[in-house]
């Protein structure tokens, strides 16, 4: 019988170095959204890539922020930490050639661990040189020994096969967890539709809204052909209602129609998306109400 291995690994780094772009490179499908701003990953979700006779079970985490003063902040610091505990490998993920405090501060959770992992310089093709690199790989293997280091570029697959090769060579001889052709669903459950919609919010509005934004599938429905789907927008205070609707309503309908497009291109069907906004003043700062809309538990925020 041919040996099996498998592995649960995990995607560090500060936030905005590219995690999820990475994940949905590897994967060669979108799971988790994607955006320039940080803090857009909130779960850790889980992508399954089967390759023969080896499994690789990705977990996502938010980026971390050390300085956190908000509860949501808080609960996704500690939901990242944590990943990093139950992992049998990690991927901590750099931005280019630059080696910053945060970054500093991650690593130092990952040596607090003593979990196997292998360093990914993420962006190159904005490097012109790799042996600018040299300098940086030195001073990250002064602090930790990494299995490999592996300079890749996640936005255009460049060096993606070199760290998958890294990556079955670091994983434990264990039998398949998942079916290696899991059936695709149909229709995508609601986290998804959840965050495909926030995604469209951080994309749409930039620097205008904090991420202080939470969408909740509230209806989703075959009704003949046509999936409907209705959905709820929650922001913290009345000045941020404002800027989601939009003047007339157009960053709303924009938000709505952007999502509704991806939704049909995805299951071949009619989307029918209604939005709604309202205000939940402070919920990111409610240890308990965040733990009802499934961020974290109440132990994540203390």
């Amino acid at each position: 019988m041919t040996k099996q291995f498998c592995g649960y690994i995990s995607i560090v780094g500060k936030p905005n170095v590219g995690k999820s772009t990475l994940i949905n490179t590897i994967l060669d499908k979108k799971i988790a959204i994607t955006s320039r701003k940080s803090q857009t990953t909130r779960n850790n979700i889980i992508g399954v890539k089967t390759d023969n006779e080896f499994q690789m079970i990705f977990l996502d985490t938010p980026g971390i922020h050390m300085q956190a003063k908000k509860t949501l902040n808080k609960v996704l610091n500690h939901s990242a930490l944590s990943v990093i505990q139950d992992s049998d490998l990690v991927l901590f993920v750099l931005h280019r050639t630059s080696l910053q405090s945060q970054d500093m501060q991650v690593l130092e959770k990952i040596l607090e661990s003593k979990a196997p992992a292998i360093c990914v310089l993420n962006k190159i093709d904005q490097v012109q040189n790799k042996n600018d690199l040299l300098p940086l790989i030195k001073e990250i293997d002064a602090v930790y020994s990494f299995l490999d280091y592996v300079p890749i570029s996640a936005k255009h697959k460049d060096g993606i096969e070199d760290l998958l090769g890294c990556i079955k060579k670091s994983l434990p001889e264990n039998n398949h967890l998942y079916p290696s052709d899991p059936e695709e669903k149909e229709i995508p459950d609601n986290f998804f539709i959840s965050e495909l919609v926030r995604e469209k919010i951080i994309r749409s509005l930039g620097d205008e809204l904090p991420h202080e934004t939470y969408v909740a599938v509230e209806t989703k429905a075959m009704e003949g052909k046509m999936l409907s789907v209705g959905v709820i927008i929650y922001v913290a205070r009345d000045s941020q209602k404002s800027i989601v609707i939009g003047h007339e309503g157009s960053n709303l309908k924009r938000i709505g129609q952007q999502t509704r497009i991806e939704l049909e291109k995805m299951i071949h069907k009619k989307v029918l998306l209604k939005t709604f906004v309202k205000v939940n003043k402070n919920w990111n700062n409610d240890a308990q109400y965040l733990s009802s809309l499934g961020v974290g538990s109440n132990q994540d925020a203390t």
